[in-house]
């Protein structure tokens, strides 16, 4: 197990080159709530360690999953959208970062439900690449990361 684990980790955190890596460490210390799309309820998968790991370093985390209810006590959404609705109907706040962790060829919609929202950022995690929506995204506006992961960005140079 860990050495399928050690070889996922090579594949799937790779190092960002140095002024990506600047970029991204500014989106993280800009940000505060993030939907976390595609977060797995069973512990050994990246969603769930990645997800339960920026909580662990002071963002508000939502899961979205669409059968899960609750992961690790914390309160699980169907969408994007119902993360709006349920937590951020009478605030100024909103959903910071939407960060995905789903097939790429699924985070098409995804995307622009975000947009629609009104949120501007989105995280490709490895594994959720798609180049088309990722060029959707950034033609209109919104500021978009892929191929990289927020948790290796984060123990790289913890700028939160």
């Amino acid at each position: 197990m860990f050495q399928e684990r050690k070889k996922m980790s090579e594949n799937v955190c790779p190092i960002t080159p140095k002024a990506e890596f600047e970029r991204q460490v500014q989106i993280l210390k800009s940000i505060k709530n993030i939907a976390v799309v595609g977060m797995s309820p069973d512990p050994m998968r990246p969603s769930n360690e990645v997800g339960m790991y920026l909580l662990k370093m002071g963002y508000k985390i939502f899961p979205v999953h669409p059968s899960a209810r609750e992961i690790n006590g914390i309160k699980v959404f169907s969408s994007v959208s119902q993360v709006i609705d349920a937590e951020f109907r009478d605030t100024t706040e909103s959903i910071d970062l939407v960060d995905l962790f789903v097939a790429g060829d699924r985070t098409g919609p995804i995307v622009e439900e975000a947009f629609r929202l009104g949120i501007r950022r989105v995280w490709f995690q490895p594994g959720a690449e798609n180049p088309k929506i990722e060029k959707w995204a950034k033609d209109h506006g919104m500021e978009v990361v892929s191929h990289s992961c927020t948790m290796a960005i984060l123990q790289r140079g913890s700028p939160v």
